[in-house]
């Protein structure tokens, strides 16, 4: 079981996310709610939630200042902000409180599953390091699930991961970034970097370099190619800078490994 604190002056608004909450993770969030920053430091401080979900705006006090007050309680507890306030000086605060993110109202279900899975992953493991439990682990497994519910977001990040592929392989020869690579699946940037970590376990730029790295080795193959072309082809337009990431990853120079071949 994992203790939740959701701090929101609206009331539609708690309700609405705490159905969301129970929907996807069912009974295994044991969910607190305050009307404002004051009372959620009051139940902080009786019961040691977990994970806490705040609004930024509420009165009394402020959802920063409360998990201000909480960080100091609970160095480690997660914290994540679900506010309508797109402000940068909020997300500068956020990042010195050490939230887990920032998240934008109204939140895209998808969005507030990975934030909420990642909390449970981290404080999954901050129980381990402990030598206590969640009280979870019979019902949740790797993503903090129940195995219904795993198998579909298993089926989602499926689905995701061949777009993500396709839109690399249609694109891969043009300047292309993760930033694009959002947008074009409709995605804000962060919670696009964390599903295309959880699709492929390592980073955007990191895939589609080895990615050209092995169409180039393919092209590399047809001697009637020039080194440099090959390098225009798989989308570099500076042939050195094409050899030196061509050798880190395959300790070769492309014209060395077209020798070898």
């Amino acid at each position: 079981m994992y203790r939740v604190l959701l701090a929101d002056d609206e009331q539609i608004e708690r309700m609405a996310l705490v159905r969301r909450l129970q929907k996807v993770f069912g009974d295994v969030l044991e969910i607190r709610e305050a009307v404002d920053g004051r009372e959620a430091l009051e139940l902080f401080g009786q019961e040691q939630s977990q994970i806490i979900i705040m609004d930024i705006s509420m009165p009394e006090m402020d959802g920063m200042k409360a998990a201000e007050e909480i960080r100091k309680l609970d160095p480690e507890c997660v914290i994540i902000f679900l506010t309508a306030y797109d402000d940068f000086a909020y997300a500068k605060r956020a990042i010195v409180i050490r939230a887990l993110d920032y998240l934008l109202k109204p939140c895209d279900q998808e969005e507030l599953t990975a934030v909420m899975e990642e909390a449970m992953r981290l404080t999954d493991k901050r129980m381990a390091e402990a030598g206590q439990s969640s009280g979870a682990s019979s019902e949740y497994g790797t993503h903090g699930q129940n195995p219904g519910i795993s198998d579909d977001r298993a089926e989602r990040l499926d689905q995701a991961a061949e777009t993500i592929r396709t839109y690399i392989r249609t694109n891969y020869m043009n300047e292309i970034s993760m930033q694009d690579a959002a947008r074009m699946m409709n995605y804000s940037d962060a919670y696009f970097c964390k599903l295309f970590k959880q699709c492929f376990d390592q980073n955007f730029t990191t895939y589609l370099t080895h990615f050209r790295i092995e169409e180039a080795k393919r092209l590399l193959r047809d001697r009637n190619i020039s080194v440099k072309d090959v390098s225009m082809e798989v989308g570099y337009y500076d042939s050195n800078y094409f050899a030196k990431v061509f050798k880190r990853i395959t300790g070769m120079i492309p014209s060395e490994y077209r020798a070898a071949l």
